[in-house]
């Protein structure tokens, strides 16, 4: 199934709460930087292909000088993703491998409703929050200014498009006990089928 919801809705939140619950939370976003980590092979076939400028002094890879690189260059793109991606790949299956009889496997997907992805899905939960909580809370926790916050927002789907995807929506306005009840609901409904 698909997880989504808009910046600073609180969806990270929820991906943890349903892996508490025993689903496989699938992060490709996350999984794409493990797959760089120093240390890796994917980050050496990075300098390989990139030279050590990518790479910030403490020997992690320097994502904003290599998207400099490559985002004005759709052959070097070509170069990363070639590198990247099989690798995200190999580890999302090895994930499914895992995965148990029976078991729920959710994706933790930004941006599923701008790039139309929710008919790849059997299930689409939406973490749907009021903007003026969600720009709050990026003011709180990520230190981001309301101008960048509504920016961000504002770049993304709107509220109409992703609740338009939705098979389930999880209202995440309130406080952590209302937040657990609607997930625990949510679970019983997709455990019992």
């Amino acid at each position: 199934m698909g997880l989504t919801g808009g910046i600073g809705s609180g969806k990270s939140e929820v991906a943890r709460r349903l892996g508490e619950r025993g689903a496989v939370v699938i992060d490709a976003d996350k999984i794409a930087r493990e797959v760089v980590e120093p240390g890796t092979d994917g980050l050496a076939e990075i300098v390989a292909a990139f030279g050590e400028g990518v790479l910030r002094a403490d020997g992690s890879l320097d994502r904003e000088k290599l998207g400099s690189i490559v985002f004005s260059d759709a052959a070097r793109l070509t170069v990363l993703n070639g590198i990247v991606h099989p690798r995200v790949g190999a580890r999302v299956q090895e994930l499914l491998d895992d995965v148990p009889e029976g078991g729920l496997v959710v994706y933790d997907v930004p941006l599923l409703a701008e790039n139309k992805l929710a008919p790849t899905f059997d299930t689409v939960i939406v973490v749907d929050t009021a903007d003026e909580i969600r720009i709050r809370r990026l003011g709180e926790n990520r230190g981001m200014s309301e101008a960048d916050a509504r920016a961000r927002i504002a770049a993304q789907a709107t509220r109409e498009e992703r609740l338009a995807v939705a098979d389930f929506v999880i209202d995440n306005n309130g406080g952590l006990a209302e937040l657990d009840r609607q997930i625990d609901e949510v679970w019983a409904r997709l455990t019992s089928t």
